[in-house]
């Protein structure tokens, strides 16, 4: 009877010890919930404030672009306004400055080729202003084979007409064309320095880049051009396939020369030129700048 009794009270014994584990396991589960609950709503809230913050900020930011633009407009509308009659210091304008200037061999306009790459030992250096144009943002230029060059043309002998009122600028419609023999042809169907504007777009090929100076070869360049931008040369989008042109455009040049011929002792006087100005020199010998001349005529 006594060992019943023993077997019964280890059993219940063993059974209240399972009850009050799981009533402990269970209030602390309830309260690991509790809390964990508790941390989520708290998390939630902050999301929620950064939320609200984040908002408020896009739309501070988003209300400033918009006041710069406004701003910005403002500006260019009175910068390009027209001018007042009478008033010459009102005179519409965009911010450009050269950012570069020219060393050619050619150093008069007389002589210049009328077209790029006519002559391939054209050479020239273009000297970008340290600074305004940063010699890093010519990387990766020299991977191209040809660039834009977009340039003044500061030898004009017009150019005073720009700073005329436009009813008295008298700016010629038609310029004579020399393929055409002397005919005249609108100033916008040619490639003529004497425009309302004077700015030209060229095209060269890179040689190479040296710090804040690119090489070029092919120029028509004049020594001194300034120079307000330089793009690269994109063959997909610049070739443009089945383009069409003026018969006048392809007629053969009438000023043409035939062949070359030089005096005796040419040679020997080019040679003593080029000693004296080598190291300024864009040929490495005399013999290259006699067939930069021969190529030029």
């Amino acid at each position: 009877m006594a060992m019943g009794l023993s077997g019964f009270y280890s059993k219940w014994l063993a059974t209240a010890t399972i009850t009050v584990a799981l009533a402990a396991l269970s209030a602390s589960t309830a309260v690991s919930f509790y809390f964990c609950k508790k941390k989520s709503e708290i998390l939630d809230l902050k999301v929620k404030e950064l939320e609200i913050s984040l908002n408020s900020s896009l739309q501070k930011c988003a209300a400033e672009r918009q006041g710069r633009i406004r701003a910005q407009q403002a500006l260019r509308e009175a910068l390009t306004a027209e001018p007042k009659a009478g008033n010459l210091e009102q005179t519409s304008f965009y911010p450009m400055a050269p950012i570069g200037f020219v060393q050619s061999c050619f150093s008069t306009r007389n002589g210049t080729p009328r077209q790029p790459l006519l002559v391939p030992l054209a050479r020239a250096c273009l000297v970008f202003n340290s600074a305004r144009v940063p010699p890093a943002s010519l990387e990766g230029l020299v991977e191209y084979s040809h660039c834009w060059i977009v340039y003044v043309f500061h030898l004009n002998t017009d150019l005073e007409k720009l700073w005329k009122q436009p009813s008295r600028s008298k700016f010629k419609a038609k310029v004579r064309v020399p393929r055409l023999k002397g005919g005249r042809m609108g100033v916008f169907a040619t490639r003529s320095p004497h425009r309302p504007c004077p700015i030209g777009l060229t095209v060269a090929k890179v040689e190479a880049v040296q710090g804040n100076t690119v090489l070029l070869s092919g120029v028509d360049l004049v020594d001194g051009t300034p120079v307000l931008d330089i793009k690269p040369y994109l063959p997909y989008c610049d070739s443009i396939q089945g383009a069409a042109v003026p018969k006048w455009v392809m007629e053969d040049n009438m000023l043409a020369v035939a062949s070359v011929s030089f005096s005796d002792g040419f040679s020997s006087l080019l040679a003593d030129c080029w000693e004296t100005v080598k190291k300024k020199s864009l040929y490495a010998s005399s013999d290259e700048l006699q067939c930069l001349i021969s190529l030029q005529t």
